[in-house]
């Protein structure tokens, strides 16, 4: 089995879905406007400096989906996928995952994101396979706390040699399309890492290694 493994924001989407969703949850009246547009701006430029705390991240963004019923969260989702993720989907991201597909490859997501954001976009993607943050389920609900590792910087790397254990597979082979620096620690473990409209601390570590560069927008 050769992987091809995929970053989801930034990469797949021309967007930040975690961020997105904040905007969604303000626009709608979903939360206190005001607090929780800051708290979501100031998080996602800790992430994009590579100083984000995850842990208080994600208890900040499953915070908003405690108690609610499947329900009320799937319908709240739908509508989040027709304002902001369908506007900002890649046809060229369509195609790679496309070419991956016709050589036989196998299809997976890693994402930091949790997995009430991101499983109905990757799915949308064609792709089955999914590594995300998640969150803690009791009774059917989401209690508002984060479960096990984040797949976060070096909780990908974690999360995904948990998840070829589980398949005796192995990442002889495998392809990582990523645009963050966070994405470093995996990036440097792959046969074939590849840089998509990164940032400048993953563009200059490509350029220096030789690496793909390449832009799906």
């Amino acid at each position: 089995m050769t992987l091809a493994i995929f970053d989801l924001d930034n990469t797949l989407i021309g967007g930040d879905s975690d961020n997105l969703w904040g905007q969604f949850l303000c626009e709608q009246h979903l939360v206190e406007t005001t607090d929780y547009a800051q708290r979501n701006d100031q998080f996602y430029a800790d992430y994009q400096a590579g100083q984000l705390d995850i842990d208080a991240y994600l208890r900040f963004a499953l915070s908003a989906l405690k108690g609610h019923s499947p329900r009320q969260l799937e319908d709240w989702h739908l509508a989040f996928m027709a304002s902001k993720i369908t506007p900002i989907m890649l046809p060229k991201a369509a195609a790679l995952i496309d070419d991956h597909r016709q050589r036989g490859h196998e299809l997976l997501v890693i994402t930091a994101t949790n997995r009430f954001i991101t499983e109905p976009i990757v799915q949308s993607l064609g792709i089955q396979n999914l590594i995300a943050s998640e969150g803690e389920i009791i009774d059917g609900r989401y209690t508002g706390e984060p479960s096990g590792v984040p797949s976060y910087h070096r909780g990908k790397v974690t999360r995904l040699y948990e998840w070829l254990h589980k398949r005796q597979a192995s990442l002889d082979g495998a392809w990582f399309y990523s645009d963050s620096r966070n994405d470093l620690p995996l990036l440097e473990l792959i046969d074939h890492p590849v840089a998509v409209d990164p940032d400048d601390v993953l563009r200059a570590r490509a350029i220096e290694l030789e690496w793909p560069v390449i832009s799906l927008r």
